[in-house]
């Protein structure tokens, strides 16, 4: 359910009366997982679709606890509202943050602005993770059968054979073999933010979650250039097997949203493209490999 503009002020009003008399403007275009709108000039209003439904309430639970910690600024829930006037989840209310989306080449210091995330991530990972029950199960091998089915819809697009030993590689590789860190389980361009080229926030942690943390990896190929790229690795400490398995979540992820998204949406086939192409250029020829 996506809630109207009259319908949102109706349930700041009678959830948040203190609020009730700041001007609301949507924020277009939407997020993929939340209807935002613009709440005065330093508050943000987020009503989750259906499948991100218990978002709110998770992050109004654990930022609050991580941000103090943090060396970029994240998103801080001020108010958590609840389901009513038949809006039927919780939505969140939280400081507006400003910036621009970071694009590849937005960034005024690629190498910079890599080592500054990844000792955001090293931050973020080194956090205590008390009271949170890990992931369970294995998130990657659940996306075995959607990833190749991407990989034979774009046969004649991309490299098929070449995606599939990607993706394979990154099924082989060994588990994360440390205790469940945090993640912040859906970092790539789209939710970070910059300031005059540099990074300053990251945002929508939706997926936020502990255990194995290769799946925040995946901003490496939305993000940065080679050389950048390997700055990033290099400050975060990657291991083979740990970037081996993030390859594979790019692949992955970049693949299922160009087949949803690239034929109507060309801002998508445009990043999705370079992402499946630079996760493609990073992977290590095998032996037998005549290309």
């Amino acid at each position: 359910m996506t809630p109207t503009l009259d319908l949102a002020r109706r349930l700041v009003a009678e959830q948040f009366p203190h609020w009730r008399e700041l001007p609301l403007t949507l924020l277009e275009p939407a997020g993929s997982d939340n209807v935002i709108y613009r709440l005065g000039e330093d508050l943000a209003v987020r009503f989750p679709n259906e499948w991100a439904a218990g978002q709110a309430a998770k992050e109004n639970l654990l930022l609050p606890r991580l941000a103090p910690h943090l060396p970029l600024a994240i998103p801080v829930p001020v108010g958590l509202g609840v389901p009513a006037l038949g809006f039927p989840w919780h939505w969140s209310v939280s400081r507006w943050l400003t910036g621009d989306t970071a694009t590849v080449d937005g960034l005024a210091d690629p190498p910079t602005a890599a080592a500054e995330l990844a000792g955001f991530l090293k931050a973020l990972r080194g956090l205590p993770t008390d009271g949170v029950a890990p992931d369970t199960g294995d998130p990657l091998a659940e996306r075995d059968r959607s990833t190749r089915e991407a990989i034979a819809a774009v046969a004649g697009v991309f490299d098929s054979v070449a995606l599939t030993e990607v993706w394979e590689d990154a099924l082989a590789a060994p588990a994360w073999a440390g205790p469940p860190v945090w993640h912040h389980g859906d970092m790539h361009n789209g939710n970070l933010l910059t300031v005059d080229g540099r990074l300053d926030a990251v945002i929508d942690f939706g997926g936020l979650g502990v255990g194995d943390p290769a799946g925040d990896l995946v901003v490496a190929w939305t993000l940065f250039e080679r050389e950048a790229r390997e700055v990033f690795r290099a400050a975060l400490g990657v291991d083979d097997a740990t970037w081996t398995r993030g390859r594979g979540w790019a692949v992955s992820t970049g693949l299922n949203a160009y087949v949803a998204y690239a034929a109507t949406r060309p801002s998508v086939a445009e990043n999705t493209t370079r992402q499946i192409g630079w996760a493609l250029s990073d992977r290590p020829r095998r032996p037998d490999a005549r290309r």
